[in-house]
């Protein structure tokens, strides 16, 4: 099966950051792929950490649920739409979450981000307890690829890469999927070595779309999305 890791450098704009990822959904689309999964954060990578909670949808409404299954029917593609902020249980917090469609454009699986990034070295902070809401389950779906095979995919997001546990609570999975927006400074530490062992160490294939570039906040995103294989050889970056 052929998939496609989408990396971008979201902006402040929702409009534009949909238009960015429709133009690489369709080169997955025409390169023959048929899972194609976006970025953590592709919707908006605000300013503050707050910009987020204006765009925050319910689960099954909203432009954003709505153009990622548009694409996935149009397009005939399985999409993992990175991350979207869904409503949270209050004004002041959101999901973090990861959503897919497959090609009828149907819903078919959602995490929510379990593990949330905290991180300060004297000269950059982040802190997603502020505006996020944790998950509290994994999650895993069934995919029937056109061959006739149906893979067993795990979800995941970023942050939760360095927690072990979470990946064997998913059990047997073929793939496992970790939208991102790692920054530069953690990301150039640990980003390949982190991936490279989940895949390893539960046999599997690891597929990694990444943030990467200078973000309107002043963030700097590691990008280097990657595909790994169960052996720990990546097969493409």
């Amino acid at each position: 099966m052929k998939v496609a890791a989408l990396q971008m450098v979201s902006s402040t704009r929702w409009d534009d950051n949909r238009d960015q990822a429709l133009q690489l959904l369709q080169q997955a689309a025409r390169a023959g792929a048929e899972l194609a999964v976006l970025p953590e954060y592709f919707c908006l990578m605000g300013r503050k950490d707050t910009d987020k909670l204006a765009l925050a949808e319910p689960l099954g409404a909203g432009p954003m649920q709505q153009f990622l299954a548009d694409s996935a029917r149009d397009l005939g593609l399985w999409i993992v739409g990175g991350t979207l902020p869904l409503q949270g249980p209050d004004a002041d917090h959101v999901y973090n979450s990861s959503c897919v469609w497959n090609p009828q454009g149907e819903h078919v699986a959602r995490y929510d981000k379990i593990h949330l990034f905290c991180y300060a070295n004297g000269q950059e902070a982040y802190d997603e307890h502020r505006v996020i809401t944790p998950g509290q389950e994994p999650v895993h779906f069934d995919l029937p690829s056109r061959d006739g095979q149906t893979w067993r995919i795990g979800l995941s997001v970023c942050y939760d890469l360095r927690f072990p546990e979470l990946y064997r609570a998913l059990g047997t999975v073929d793939l496992i999927i970790v939208p991102a927006a790692f920054t530069y400074t953690t990301g150039r530490a640990h980003w390949e070595v982190l991936l490279r062992a989940r895949a390893i160490e539960n046999q599997c294939y690891v597929m990694a779309p990444a943030q990467g570039g200078r973000h309107a906040s002043g963030r700097v995103t590691w990008g280097h999305s990657m595909i790994i294989d169960p052996w720990g050889e990546v097969l493409a970056c």
